[in-house]
């Protein structure tokens, strides 16, 4: 049978399966059955019909009584990466059947980068079991080197994304960028207690930043409503990690005394007390620390 002989109902079905061995490892009967409201048996020959067509793609897993991703894994559909990371970040997207379309005429900026799809799926599959990966990485201050690390959350901060995980040769939690990850390779080892998501204090911080217009914007309300603010002033609640990318992603004068002259500072951060302790301030615009 070929994918052109199946029902568009059904070609959904078999695209779940794919995607879930794919990026998460793994596909049962009971993922079918909560994704479509099919019963079991109808699951069964979803799963059935898939081996048929991606033979090689699925190994049985008696422990798991699941479908498992083989190590001669292809994927039976194309993927793109912008939908791929929109079906793993909000949970939908997913159906990759034919071309999409938007529903109205959009533009978006251009992407200059994009991660390798087979990259990030290691990646992914690393989270979802709680696994340990060996990797390539280039930075900027090191060139290449070799890590493992312990990831536990893709993170997109407006301009690309990272994976935030445990970094056993800096003993520390890092955010690193995934498309300078090569060659990543899933380690037979579970995270130890202190290279857990529990354990990453700048993850688990929460911080309160009072945004408020600009005081050079010479129309105030302009902003308010911009940002639908209350009592002139939006608060945002954002985990210490990802602070810095927020502040530079919305162009936050960090300053004390409101001194950044650029046009694109429609926002003032009025409470920089709070970020004392956060990590990755180096980002936000103007920061200079407390007293």
């Amino acid at each position: 049978m070929e994918l052109s002989d199946i029902s568009q109902a059904q070609k959904e079905r078999l695209s779940h399966i794919d995607f879930r061995t794919y990026f998460l490892g793994e596909v049962g009967r009971s993922d079918l059955v909560a994704r479509f409201g099919i019963g079991e048996a109808a699951a069964t020959r979803d799963i059935t019909l898939y081996r048929e067509l991606a033979s090689a793609n699925l190994d049985y897993d008696t422990k798991l009584k699941s479908y498992v991703k083989s190590e001669s894994f292809k994927p039976l559909f194309k993927y793109s990466p912008p939908q791929v990371l929109a079906a793993l970040s909000q949970g939908f997207g997913e159906d990759f059947i034919g071309s999409h379309k938007p529903m109205v005429r959009c533009e978006t900026p251009a992407e200059l980068n994009r991660p390798i799809l087979p990259v990030l799926a290691v990646l992914t599959r690393a989270i979802y079991h709680n696994k340990v990966v060996k990797i390539q990485y280039r930075s900027m201050q090191s060139g290449l080197s070799e890590r493992e690390i312990a990831p536990f959350v893709l993170v997109d901060n407006g301009l690309r994304w990272h994976v935030r995980a445990f970094d056993r040769n800096r003993q520390d939690f890092i955010d690193f960028v995934v498309t300078r990850i090569a060659n990543p390779v899933i380690v037979d080892d579970k995270p130890e207690e202190h290279e857990s998501r529990e354990a990453d204090i700048q993850w688990n911080r929460i911080v309160e930043m009072n945004l408020v217009p600009h005081p050079n914007v010479p129309h105030p309300e302009t902003v308010e409503m911009d940002y639908a603010m209350q009592d002139g002033a939006l608060k945002v609640n954002v985990r210490a990690a990802v602070a810095g990318y927020v502040l530079r992603r919305w162009n936050v004068d960090c300053t004390k005394d409101h001194k950044l002259k650029g046009a694109e500072h429609h926002l003032w951060l009025s409470n920089s007390q709070a970020l004392y302790g956060v990590t990755n301030l180096v980002l936000a615009p103007g920061y200079e620390g407390t007293a």
